[in-house]
């Protein structure tokens, strides 16, 4: 077998093994294992000393049955510094083909998605696209930091989609679609069978639209794409790491063609959702042996995104096996402390994480309303303001309608004595806390 088919035949055989096992098996089994050689149908795979048994035991059948269709017919694993015996000069690869990128993740699946009330309303409006497609919302514009699930929910409408509608759907990143454009560019003949491929659909999915900004050729093409498919009925979601008025790099036509339908927002999930995330993960995973205190104590160090949420889940769990130790949440915090250093929380996320655990509206914490359960939760506020921020005591108090520094000062001496004396204060403002991620964190 010569190179250009190891080169065809691991990609393959892992791309399936990703689709079957949970992203904890593929991680901790399957990312290891290297392929050396592909000789007279035997696949020889380079796998690390301490997961050799478990992947022998547990994982070989599975890499045979994902090598179906491929050149390889038997897999042998070997020691990590193995070398194939030398063997004559491969014949040159033929022409390499394009790589499809339209593939949907079929573990994204609405299903699976755990919602908070930072996704609620994108997750129902997700929903209600792949429903309707062309009806509800046209088009949906997702935007939110990296790794909140804004990726997850354009493969659940695709995989909604293709199983209930049977309608045509393509989805791919800006880079993927820009890949194909530019290679169709330097292909005679390519440029209509592009075009095809991204126009004759019902519903197209792009993903990560801020990157258009630096593609000036792309965009135009992107543009009389998004023209061409709107104008036909069709379906367009698109996501990005910031709304259409902040993607300074494009022009204003394509910026007010985004703006046109309805534009949602994904925010940060707070301490109930990530620990939900977690449980719903672990459970997915078949992680038993994994105590809740555990998945608490991940969900409190860990604050940032769904996708650090569940790689931090997926180290914990590898570092308890490879030690065989129980996963604890003494365990979790060892293991994420340098992993994760923790950030410290803006005074935004401290009014709204405050707010919801009073039952409240952020903006109600500014108001100048008396209502004494409001003011308790203000100064609750203020309180771990300066607990929890380097801020200065002007700026907080500018932060909460325009209040003078005295008024913060107060509110923390007066919060401060509660927590000596009055456990259910104590226990109330430990409930921010937890909800922000941020127990135990050192001013």
């Amino acid at each position: 077998m010569h190179a250009h088919e190891l080169d065809n035949a691991w990609p393959a055989i892992r791309s399936r093994l990703r689709d079957e096992l949970s992203e904890y098996a593929f991680h901790i089994w399957i990312e290891p294992l290297a392929p050396a050689a592909l000789r007279d149908g035997t696949l020889y795979l380079r796998t690390p000393r301490h997961v050799r048994s478990i992947v022998r035991d547990r994982y070989l059948p599975r890499l045979r049955r994902a090598a179906a269709g491929t050149p390889v017919t038997r897999i042998e694993l070997v020691d990590p510094d193995w070398e194939p015996p030398a063997s004559a000069p491969a014949p040159p690869a033929p022409p390499h083909s394009e790589p499809e990128h339209g593939r949907l993740n079929p573990k994204y699946t609405f299903d699976q998605f755990v919602i908070g009330e930072g996704n609620r309303l994108a997750h129902a409006a997700a929903l209600a696209v792949a429903e309707l497609p062309a009806q509800a919302y046209n088009p949906l514009f997702l935007h939110g930091p990296p790794g909140l699930g804004k990726t997850h929910l354009l493969h659940a409408i695709g995989n909604f989609v293709r199983r209930y509608g049977g309608l045509k759907v393509r989805y791919a990143t800006v880079e993927a679609f820009t890949t194909d454009f530019v290679a169709a560019l330097h292909r005679d003949g390519d440029i209509r069978a592009f075009k095809d491929r991204f126009r004759d659909l019902d519903v197209l999915l792009v993903d990560d639209v801020h990157f258009l900004a630096d593609k000036q050729r792309t965009k135009e093409e992107f543009f009389h794409t998004f023209n061409a498919l709107y104008e036909a009925g069709a379906q367009l979601v698109i996501s990005s790491d910031r709304p259409p008025a902040e993607l300074h790099g494009l022009e204003d036509r394509l910026r007010e063609r985004f703006a046109a339908g309805l534009v949602v927002e994904v925010e940060r999930p707070d301490f109930d959702v990530r620990l939900a995330i977690l449980r719903q993960r672990a459970r997915h995973d078949g992680l038993a042996d994994v105590a809740d205190e555990a998945l608490a104590a991940i969900a409190e160090h860990v604050t940032g995104s769904v996708r650090a949420l569940e790689g931090a889940l997926i180290r914990v769990v590898a570092y308890a096996s490879l030690e065989g130790l129980p996963v604890t949440a003494d365990l979790a915090r060892h293991v994420l402390a340098k992993l994760y250093p923790r950030e410290r929380p803006t005074l935004e996320d401290i009014r709204a994480a405050t707010a919801r655990s009073f039952g409240l509206e952020p903006d109600d914490l500014l108001a100048r309303t008396r209502r004494p359960d409001v003011a308790f939760a203000r100064q609750v506020a203020m309180y771990l303001s300066r607990e929890l921020t380097d801020e200065t005591l002007p700026a907080i108090g500018k932060s909460f309608g325009g209040r003078n520094h005295t008024t913060i000062l107060h509110a923390h001496r007066r919060v401060a004595d509660r927590i000596a004396s009055d456990p259910e204060t104590a226990s109330a403002v430990e409930a921010v806390r937890r909800r922000l991620g941020a127990a135990d964190r050192p001013r």
